[in-house]
């Protein structure tokens, strides 16, 4: 796997890791938000879902859109697909690999 694609997965899983980015996450899943509505949502201060949104940005799970002063998030849905992608890739036939032995 090239490296580029392996850090994004990396990144992407590692955004996934937190209970209040997947809330976030479930939130955007409906439709776009600014971060008001989604600091009132989630009840959380600004700053501390600032570090969640870039965590989230960094990771190219949502994208951010300027409108005058009101910045608004939604999902960035091609990098879901990756992450999809990835996980597809372990069907059950590919995690059933022939047993050996330690000293083989």
């Amino acid at each position: 796997m090239p490296i580029a694609a392996h850090n994004l997965i990396v990144t992407g899983f590692h955004a996934l890791s937190d209970p209040i980015r997947i809330s976030v996450i479930e939130l955007l899943r409906q439709r776009e938000l600014c971060v008001c509505d989604l600091c009132d949502a989630l009840e959380v201060s600004q700053s501390k879902l600032s570090f969640h949104l870039k965590t989230l940005k960094d990771a190219g799970l949502v994208n951010a859109r300027h409108e005058g002063r009101w910045i608004y998030y939604s999902l960035n849905l091609p990098q879901f697909r990756v992450l999809e992608q990835y996980l597809a890739d372990f069907s059950i036939n590919n995690l059933m690999p022939t047993p050996r032995s330690c000293r083989d």
